[in-house]
């Protein structure tokens, strides 16, 4: 259980990071006109909300890895969402990045 939840950790340290830069951009974006959307992910990402920068996806995936790593055996269900979302949210910050 401590693997799955430190591969977590650093996918989502990862992920942060991207995120910050990406909010950077996404900032810029906006103050030149640009970047007219409602939320960066759709419904089917795993996402119970709608935001218009990184952070509070990657938050989000934090606190389902907090209360993945309180518990004393893994929730499957919960390990597959959080799963999904990190892999969205770090699919979506690689594109972010080429473009």
């Amino acid at each position: 259980m401590n693997s799955i939840i430190e591969k977590l950790n650093d996918n989502l340290k990862l992920a942060y990071r991207q995120a910050l830069d990406a909010d950077q951009k996404l900032d810029q974006l906006q103050k030149d006109g640009h970047g007219k959307f409602q939320a960066l992910f759709n419904e089917d990402a795993g996402f119970s909300f709608e935001a218009k920068r990184f952070k509070p996806y990657v938050l989000d995936v934090a606190a389902d890895v907090d209360t993945l790593s309180q518990n004393d055996e893994l929730d499957p269900e919960l390990l597959k969402t959080t799963v999904l979302k990190l892999q969205n949210l770090l699919a979506l910050l690689a594109t972010f990045k080429t473009n």
